[in-house]
Parts: structure tokens; sequence; C-alpha cells
């Protein structure tokens, strides 16, 4: 890294403040500092990226076009400086810190449900959960642990088996009702909801279990599995989801099987962690416990 390119911080600061009040005046009152000393920081700014990032017009500045193009990215630089800085006092309290990348439908329905277990033993560990839909580098982010579903795969990182996945049918139970009372092929006439990650798993599940695949492709779409079960809740369709996503709305009554025919799907859930931290042993802990409350919930 050439230092000569890393920019100041309070230089970056004064900038992002000069240009949300467009006034050099008040961004210094807001920084407590002279109008001198704000005008400095943005010239040291200017002179050392080689642009001119405000227009003077009488008494105002506005944001140049390069100004107006570089400002996003100064504020993403400095809320990612704070959350930094958030980040390592909370850990600076505690005897290690861990920073668990997830897919969020798995970790808002399966993970931080179960967290408080390991919390209860590990009240000293200070914990960090983001969800990530897709692999990322480690160099880059530095999460100390992802969990990831698809195959063992996984540049820079060690990966560990953590379950496979099943789904099954699901709808709300007047649909789910009314299905049951149908021929054996019960998904003939069923509005069906799709992931559009995954557009063959219907077909997939037909295939496994000889059913008919003539709509197979057909239904509504969604991105997420949490909206797809709001939308077989709503009763918009059947649901094919993971059996961990809909652990609650199957305990509530809110949805009902249609058969028990799950399917196991090709790829599997991961625990994959970077090259350099294989031998964490807080990272040991929370990939234990993790294993361990996966070998509790055998129907995932």
């Amino acid at each position: 890294m050439r230092r000569a390119l890393v920019p100041d911080i309070v230089n970056l600061q004064a900038f992002e403040c000069a240009a949300r009040h467009q006034n050099f005046s008040r961004a210094a009152e807001e920084l407590n500092l002279t109008q001198s000393a704000v005008s400095r920081q943005i010239s040291e700014l200017e002179q050392q990226t080689g642009l001119k990032l405000f227009e003077r017009i009488r008494r105002r500045v506005i944001l140049s076009e390069a100004g107006r193009r570089l400002l996003p990215e100064v504020k993403e630089l400095l809320a990612r400086s704070e959350r930094f800085m958030i980040g390592a006092v909370a850990a600076g309290q505690m005897k290690a810190s861990l920073r668990i990348a997830t897919l969020p439908t798995f970790g808002a329905k399966w993970l931080v449900p179960r967290l408080g277990s390991f919390l209860a033993h590990h009240q000293d560990v200070a914990i960090t959960v983001e969800s990530r839909a897709k692999p990322f580098s480690f160099e880059e982010d530095n999460f100390d642990l992802a969990i990831h579903f698809g195959q063992p795969t996984w540049a820079g990182g060690v990966s560990t088996f953590l379950c496979h996945e099943k789904v099954l049918p699901v709808a709300c139970p007047r649909l789910a009702d009314r299905l049951k009372g149908e021929t054996s092929d019960f998904l003939s006439q069923a509005p069906l909801l799709h992931l559009t990650t995954r557009p063959k798993l219907w077909a997939e599940y037909c295939r496994v279990h000889d059913l008919s695949v003539e709509n197979a492709f057909v239904g509504l779409r969604f991105d997420q599995f949490s909206m797809i079960t709001a939308a077989a809740v709503a009763g918009l369709g059947v649901a094919l989801s993971p059996t961990y996503l809909i652990e609650d709305e199957v305990r509530s009554g809110a949805l009902a099987p249609i058969a028990n025919l799950a399917m196991s799907t090709e790829n599997a859930y991961y625990v994959v962690r970077p090259e350099e931290k294989r031998t964490s042993s807080v990272v040991d802990l929370f990939q234990q416990w993790l294993l361990s409350e996966v070998g509790e919930t055998d129907h995932m």
C-alpha cells in the first residue's frame, strides 16, 4: 500500500461535512474548527486526489462534478471506519471476538434463535453476525467464519461439512387440506412458489418423486426463501422449503406439509474458515457448537 495514496481521515470528514452543508463556515462549527482549517483540509485532499472538489460561487460553495462522484465513496469509508472503531471498542472489553458471515435466511431462522446457547457458555466472546448471500474474499472481508450453502469449494477457505438440506412442500392449512384430497399427483393443479436462484428445484422434486412436471416452472417467483414462506402463509401457493426454515410456521400451524415426501438437495451447508485461522481456538469452539446443534436437529 502506498502511503501517499492513503487519505487523512480528518480531511475526508471535512470534505463530507462541507459537502453536506455546502458551506465551509457551518462545517467548521460542526467540526469545532476554524474556517481556514476546514479550507486547508479540503485543499490538501484536492492536492492529493488531483481533483477540484468544490466550485466557489460568490459566498457559497457547491460540489463539483468530481466532488459529487467522490462523495458516496467518502461517506461509505467514514461509515466503515466508524463501525470498525465501535467493533474494536466492544471487542476490547471481551477476551475474544468472532465475526461471522451467514446466509440471510439461515441466519435469521436457524442460527440467531440458537445463538443464546453458545453465549450462555461463552459470555466473554464478542460476536458480530452479518449476512452474505454469496461467497466473498476473506482477504477483503475480515470474517472469522462463514456459513455457506453449495459445494465445499471456497478460495482461501477451509470447508467443513455441516449438514444436508431437506426440502418439503408446505402450504397454508386451507390449501394443504384441499391438495391432500387430490390424486397421487397432488401438485398437478397447485400454484407453485419458486426461488429465482434455484429455478429447477420443483422440477427436480417432481422427478425424484415421480410427480407431474407440467407446471414445475410456472408460478410466482421470489429471490428469498423468507418471502416464499410469507407467500405460502398468505395462501398464494405451495412452497418447497428447507425444513429448518419453516420450523416455527409448522409448529404454530401457519403452514402444513402437503405430504411427507421430503427431498435432500444436491448441495449442502458448510462451515468455512480462512486458511490462516484454521488454528483459532475461538473459531474451533464456535464450529464445534454449530456441529453439535445440527446433530440435535437431524431433520435438516
